[in-house]
């Protein structure tokens, strides 16, 4: 596995909001900690993690002279424009069971659309509950060779034999159907002439 280093730095809690360019407030718990410890990560660097490995992505949380394994369990975003204002890291131990809510990503839609099909997405996370070494940061499917009628539910998946989906067993993440095509109405022949008649302006001798 991959070893994603996330460098955490001090930071002193207050009540005022933290601004400070170029990082993002955060904190991490977990590893029998009492209490929450409060740090901030570059943001950068953290951009990076997410893009390539997901929300949930499992780090090496390097935290002064302390380096432990963990995963990115929450973000928060601003409500408006989408910023990360809040990143929360748990630390576990590599065999630790956890549940987890796995980001979907669906590829290849622009095949469906050439045979005039579309993806309808009922559910784009999986709640998924298993050890954390063999924890995927996310998962994706290709559905461009789907036909019409097809859904995608967890056998479509290629978890981990002991990652359990603590979903319904019948549960449904997306389904291929038609592309309705928008029927524009036509304004009646009747009406397009009276229009007509009543734009012209009235001659009198």
């Amino acid at each position: 596995m991959e070893e994603i280093i996330l460098n955490a730095l001090e930071r002193t809690a207050t009540k005022k909001r933290f601004r400070e360019d170029g990082f993002i407030a955060g904190v991490i718990y977990g590893d029998n900690a009492k209490e929450a410890t409060s740090v901030k990560f570059e943001l950068v660097p953290l951009k990076k993690i997410l893009m390539k490995h997901g929300s949930n992505a499992k780090v090496w949380l390097q935290y002064k002279d302390d380096k432990k394994f963990g995963f990115i369990k929450e973000i928060q975003r601003h409500p408006v424009t989408a910023k990360i204002n809040h990143i929360d890291v748990q630390l576990v131990a590599k065999d630790h069971e956890i549940k987890l809510q796995l980001h979907i990503a669906f590829r290849g839609e622009e095949g469906l659309i050439s045979k005039g099909l579309q993806l309808q997405i009922q559910k784009a996370e999986i709640d998924v509950f298993g050890k954390m070494i063999i924890m995927p940061d996310s998962l994706s499917i290709d559905v461009s060779n789907k036909s019409f009628g097809d859904t995608i539910t967890a056998k479509d998946f290629n978890l981990d034999k002991d990652i359990k989906v603590t979903d319904e067993d019948d549960q449904v993440y997306a389904s291929i159907s038609l592309i309705k095509e928008q029927e524009v109405e036509a304004a009646p022949a009747a009406q397009v002439v009276n229009e007509e008649v009543a734009a012209e302006p009235e001659v009198t001798e």
